[in-house]
Formats: structure tokens, sequence, C-alpha cells
């Protein structure tokens, strides 16, 4: 065998295929996007505390958003992130969509890219469970959609370089665990 014709001894790195390299372009939206984060986020929650003259407590149900697009698709993926399911595939296929599908219609309502919102909208579930339940990380990872406890630790490490302990700390105020129920 001759030296340097092998394919284990080619150097792959200056190897020219005959079309030039391909630039990945950064996407952004031109226009101001029609709805944020906080437009679309639908919570958890489906009761809230109230209390009356006496000091005696009861829940009331809250009206939750479950429609805020007008887009049928878009609103049932809310519904599914709100739901704590994060399986973009399943949900694409439910609808006969493709993944960058679902994703290009929520970078064209929102500015952003799909992972991106899902992450978001996920690290809102989990920063409104960990401040208003006394759920432990593992409950609210599932609960959130992230699934294990170890997944809720590194987007909590890459949002806000804090542990699900830290947290649930830095949000709580006095009188917000068990403001809300699920």
């Amino acid at each position: 065998m001759a030296k340097g014709n092998s394919w284990k001894t080619r150097n792959w790195t200056n190897v020219d295929f005959g079309y030039p390299a391909r630039k990945i372009l950064k996407r952004e939206l031109k226009s101001e996007p029609q709805y944020t984060l906080d437009d679309l986020f639908i919570s958890p929650f489906t009761q809230k505390r109230r209390y009356d003259e006496d000091g005696r407590c009861w829940y009331v149900p809250i009206e939750r958003r479950t429609a805020p697009t007008g887009i049928h698709v878009m609103d049932d993926y809310l519904d599914y992130l709100a739901e704590g399911q994060s399986d973009m595939l399943a949900f694409a296929n439910r609808h006969g969509l493709k993944t960058v599908e679902v994703s290009v219609l929520v970078f064209i309502l929102t500015g952003l890219k799909g992972e991106r919102f899902r992450q978001l909208f996920q690290i809102r579930l989990v920063d409104e469970l960990l401040r208003y339940t006394d759920m432990t990380p593992a409950e609210v990872a599932r609960r959130s959609g992230l699934g294990s406890q170890n997944n809720l630790y590194f987007s909590l490490r890459r949002e806000y370089n804090m542990s699900a302990t830290e947290r649930r700390a830095f949000l709580r105020k006095e009188g917000d665990a068990g403001r809300y129920k699920l």
C-alpha cells in the first residue's frame, strides 16, 4: 500500500470537495416579534389562595389563558409545554409537521428559535414551581418537562448559575408557599 493514499493517512482537513464551504448565518427577525414569552406563558396553577375578614383562607379557581394567539398549532404547543411535555418530535408528528416547521412558527411569532423558546418556557415553569410549591427538585423537573433532576440542575446553572435550592431561596418571599395550587 502506498503511503499517503490510504483513507487512514489522508489529511481530511485540507481536502477540497469542489464546492465552497457553507456559511451559517445567524437568523434575526427584521420586524418586531408579535408576542413575548410573557404574552404566551401559561401558568401551571389552577387555584389561588384567598382570605376573608376573619383570616380564614380558601382557594378560588384561576382563569387560565389557554388560547392567547388564535393560531391553533401554536396554542396547542403552549398547552403542551404548560402540561410539562417537551418532546418536540411527538408534538410535530401529532400535527403532521416537521420539528423545523414548529420552530419556524415559534420564530415568526416570537423572534426566538424554537429550542430557546422551549428552554425559557420551561425555566419560567421551574421558577413558578420552586417559588409557590414545596415540590422536591425531582418533582419540579418532571412537572416542568425537564425530565430529571440533573437536567434541572444544568438548566438552572446555564440560566442563573444557581442550584434549585439556591433559586428557591432567591425567589421565595414570605407567604409564597401555598399561594397557588396545581
